[in-house]
């Protein structure tokens, strides 16, 4: 489990990483301390289509979105015109009374899915405290307690006889926590495993310094060795800002630095401050010169040692100053190289076991009822022990969110009562009159359910969880392939499915990328299938079927001749949307 992202040097003086922009100020003094500290600002990424994305507000085409509302409303208000002149109303609020069918149930039973899930802290609790050491004991009680969720939600979904809204909603949500509940007890696991590893070779770290004259004389010895290195470490500690020129403290101005509006930021020591710049610029280097693919993100394996029963050592972090998480174990310089790496090995570890910052959680302070109920607010599939934070709820960008929420729904209902059910079809009608007739409507509502979850939903809840990475999503409309389309249109799935799946099945039965990836695409269609067998009552495999065929489009999309013609590569992907939709839909309904 890797938590440090590829991070580049911005010229603005910040550093980019995968979740927002960190800047590091000059050290000073404020006008009310004469005590020197230094400001962290987190600056979070929004998502393409929010107000406050910069780049997307600048961008050249931004003037279509704007053309696609006003399109996109004049389209059901025409239809409310023509409808009020035929019946006298303009709609038949049939769809509506499905809708509400056994709504107050529905909202229990979801609460009752939610609450469940809480089942999770006490499975961390225990094997926090050994009652669950063994891997495959773990794994097998893991899945049960998942797939007991799962199908008791859909065998209560059977026993109401619910419509195809109510069906498929719990259907989809109970997928969703299940997917949370997946990564909080394995990531809780993997951190588990390091910290016995660490407490494992803590004892040997130890015993290995009495071959050159025990623990203190070692660390005295590497901290000689440290200053010869670095003579003037302690110096530039004292007197050089984190951004390497040659102004002292004292010349440093005094006041607050300004930074970026809608920042989250935190105050810090100096020497906190040094390290964190030091860790961002040796980050920034790696990522320069080494390429990073996508998806090895998250498949760092660690060590496997054999665990035993000693003393707990003593820990790196002080609960009083959190900070040292970003410096080195100081025996990592000390001349012989079986101390060092054994050093460098418990260093890794120890970081593994904390979070990047800015409160640094460690584990398993992090295996609480609140720490849990925070992470199934957040809109995220993958468990961290801490993300990036905003540093206040904006009332008007909930409100924003809120009435873009219904105000979409109120479109996305029209749609559906107005363009989608009058022409379901049935086997006496013609396939192809059916795929017309429903693709356009039904590219429509996929746009708008999209915008409703990805952008509206998924914003609003990120906003009153001081969610700071609001990137749900990606430029999946100029997509060229299919497997471009899977990374960018729904990005905390594919997160989950890259980081569990994918890379869980690299690393733990060391299979290809290619028998990985075949893998993460069966568990897909798997889902997709349930999902459709739930909704229509039917064994079809049609969607199943469909996701599959995607393997070989992919492969047949990375020979260079066809990956170069990218305006092709678009539209092929868009034809395919059109049709995927309306096809799926007459398959299901009518056969």
């Amino acid at each position: 489990m890797s938590k440090t992202s590829p991070t580049a040097y911005k010229a603005s003086g910040g550093f980019e990483t995968s979740t927002g922009t960190i800047y590091v100020s000059k050290p000073y003094r404020s006008t009310g301390s004469k005590k020197l500290r230094a400001l962290i600002t987190f600056a979070p990424r929004n998502s393409a289509f929010d107000i406050n994305n910069d780049s997307s507000s600048a961008n050249e085409f931004r003037g279509f979105y704007s053309l696609f509302w006003i399109s996109i409303f004049l389209f059901p208000l025409q239809s409310y015109v023509r409808s009020i002149e035929a019946s006298g109303r303009p709609l038949n609020l049939q769809f509506a009374t499905m809708l509400s069918e056994d709504a107050i149930t529905l909202a229990l039973s979801d609460a009752v899915l939610v609450l469940s899930t809480g089942i999770c802290v006490p499975f961390a609790w225990a094997m926090k405290n050994g009652w669950i050491r063994h891997y495959w004991t773990r794994v097998i009680l893991q899945h049960l307690l998942q797939s007991s969720i799962l199908f008791g939600a859909i065998s209560w979904t059977f026993n109401r006889n619910w419509p195809w809204v109510q069906s498929g909603f719990l259907t989809l949500h109970s997928l969703v926590m299940v997917m949370k509940m997946h990564s909080y007890i394995t990531v809780n696991a993997q951190l588990q495993q390091i910290a016995e590893q660490a407490d494992y070779l803590y004892p040997q770290l130890v015993e290995a310094t009495e071959s050159v004259g025990g623990w203190d004389k070692a660390v005295a010895v590497a901290s000689a060795r440290q200053a010869e290195l670095d003579p003037q470490l302690n110096s530039s500690q004292r007197s050089t800002p984190p951004n390497g020129s040659s102004n002292t403290y004292e010349s440093t101005p005094i006041g607050t630095p300004t930074v970026p509006e809608g920042s989250a930021t935190s105050f810090v020591d100096v020497k906190t401050a040094n390290a964190l710049r030091k860790r961002l610029l040796t980050v920034a280097a790696e990522s320069k010169t080494a390429s990073v693919r996508d998806e090895d993100v998250g498949a760092r394996a660690t060590r496997r040692l054999p665990v035993k029963d000693y003393p707990e050592p003593p820990r790196m972090v002080r609960q009083e100053d959190r900070s040292e998480v970003l410096n080195p174990h100081p025996l990592v310089m000390h001349p012989d190289p079986q101390i060092s790496d054994m050093a460098k090995d418990y260093t890794e570890l120890q970081n593994e076991l904390v979070s990047s910052g800015p409160t640094y959680v460690k584990w398993p302070e992090n295996i609480t009822w609140k720490n849990f109920a925070v992470y199934q607010l957040i809109p995220t599939l993958v468990y961290e022990l801490e993300y990036p934070r905003t540093n206040r709820i904006r009332p008007v960008y909930v409100f924003e969110k809120t009435v873009a929420t219904f105000g979409t729904f109120a479109l996305l209902y029209t749609v559906t009562e107005s363009f989608i059910l009058p022409y379901t079809p049935h086997a006496d009608q013609s396939f192809l009159r059916s795929l017309l007739d429903l693709a356009l409507p039904f590219m429509m509502a996929y746009l708008l359910l999209f915008y409703i979850i990805f952008e509206c939903i998924c914003n609003g809840f990120a906003e009153l969880a001081y969610f700071a990475d609001r990137q749900f999503y990606e430029d999946w409309w100029n997509s060229t392939s299919w497997d471009e389309f899977s990374r960018k249109w729904n990005k905390p799935v594919y997160a989950f499915l890259l980081r569990h799946v994918y890379a869980a099945t690299i690393m733990s039965y060391r299979v290809s990328r290619t028998t990985a990836m075949f893998v993460t695409f069966l568990i897909s269609a798997c889902a997709h299938e349930l999902v459709m067998t739930v909704v229509t009552r039917k064994f079809r495999m049609y969607l199943f079927t469909l996701q599959l065929i995607q393997i070989p489009l992919i492969v047949l999309g990375r020979i260079p001749a066809v990956k170069r013609n990218r305006l092709m590569g678009n539209v092929v992907f868009w034809l395919g949307l059109y049709a995927g939709f309306p096809l799926l839909c007459v398959a299901y309904v009518a056969y």
